[in-house]
């Protein structure tokens, strides 16, 4: 079973899931570039909403959470996420 989540963009067409954000946000980024990021918010009903990102702070928000997760304790997708992390900006 695949855990990668994918969303068609009207415009840029398709995007895969960076992260969660939190409840009710995700980072998303354009699929083969990775050079546009999407904060992509839950509006009811089933719908959703695409706020555009700059790098610097998609970067922040990945960060952000790779940091909640290691406070957590939660390794695994901690793991995941630093390698996400090192492709998309390093």
């Amino acid at each position: 079973m695949s855990a990668e989540t994918y969303l068609n963009h009207p415009t840029f067409g398709l995007l895969f899931r960076v992260c969660m954000a939190n409840d009710s946000q995700e980072l998303f980024a354009t699929l083969y570039a990775q050079r546009l990021f999407f904060l992509v918010k839950s509006v009811p009903p089933d719908g959703v909403a695409f706020e555009p990102l700059g790098r610097a702070d998609a970067r922040l928000l990945l960060e952000n959470r790779m940091r909640m997760l290691r406070r957590a304790g939660q390794y695994s997708e901690y793991d995941r996420l630093q390698k996400t992390y090192k492709q998309t900006f390093q």
